[in-house]
């Protein structure tokens, strides 16, 4: 919804694109209700989009890239730069990470991570959370948390681990059908050749050991064979690059894997808890 607030909450890649939009439709003699019926829009989105009302959205880029793009292409690579606008400030600088990784390797405990969720769990966790948000913004950080699954398909190939908590799973988020639907596009992941999934059981504890009892963690390999921690506590956000740490963190990450289910076990734990949920 465009609003004047949006004005100032906008970013400096969105008056850019609201600038550059604009100079092109009036170098091809557009005005903002022929380009709206050319793109699919109203004239009146036009207008918001340009002045940042109500900055342009991924479907829109898509749209001006076709119908006003010039050949540029430089609405199309403007998508990347809006859609890391949508993710929390504290995020920013570790999506980046995320995208470039060459080996991703996460623990998590209470909820599934988000590069693993579907766009129902996405919803309904984001928008269950506290202080509430308005329904435009949960709609941009599910679109956004989205996006991130292009790293299962990119090229070069990304090595993606995870360690989810047996009690993540079984914790019903929005209702019995999302998590059906989650458990089963779980096992879609796990079974790519680059994903590796394992779940670590709730009675783990029972021999005397649960190594991940301090927390979620994730180990990034960058291009360059940099080894790096990320940690998210209560909406914080800690990168750790000192070398000792991120060592400390390695190994605790490896004993965590080696108390969890294998693989095979795993995938069969989730298919079992898809079919409770039916």
């Amino acid at each position: 919804m465009a609003r004047a607030g949006n004005k100032t909450e906008a970013s400096g890649t969105a008056y850019l694109i609201a600038a550059l939009a604009k100079a092109l439709r009036e170098q091809q003699q557009l005005s903002q209700e022929e380009l709206g019926k050319k793109v699919g829009y109203t004239g009146s989105a036009i207008s918001a989009m340009e002045t940042c009302a109500q900055p342009a959205s991924d479907q829109m880029l898509v749209r001006l890239e076709e119908v006003i793009g010039a050949g540029l292409g430089v609405f199309e690579r403007a998508r990347e730069f809006i859609r890391l606008d949508k993710y929390p400030p504290q995020f920013k600088n570790y999506v980046l990470l995320e995208q470039r990784a060459l080996t991703l390797s996460t623990y998590v405990t209470f909820v599934v991570h988000g590069l693993f969720q579907t766009e129902a769990y996405a919803r309904a966790l984001i928008g269950g959370g506290y202080p509430p948000l308005k329904d435009e913004r949960v709609e941009e950080l599910v679109e956004a948390r989205l996006a991130r699954r292009a790293l299962f398909d990119r090229d070069p190939t990304a090595l993606i681990e995870l360690v989810i908590e047996e009690s993540a799973l079984r914790r019903v988020i929005g209702s019995r059908e999302v998590m059906h639907g989650q458990m089963q596009y779980l096992g879609e992941c796990a079974r790519r050749r680059n994903v590796t999934l394992q779940v670590l059981p709730m009675d783990c504890g029972l021999v005397g050991e649960h190594s991940g009892c301090r927390g979620d963690m994730t180990l990034v390999e960058t291009p360059e064979h940099d080894r790096l921690l990320y940690l998210e506590p209560q909406d914080e956000s800690l990168l750790v690059s000192d070398p000792a740490k991120v060592t400390t963190y390695a190994h605790r990450y490896a004993k965590i894997r080696s108390q969890a289910l294998g693989p095979q076990e795993s995938l069969g734990l989730i298919e079992q808890l898809a079919g409770e949920l039916q």
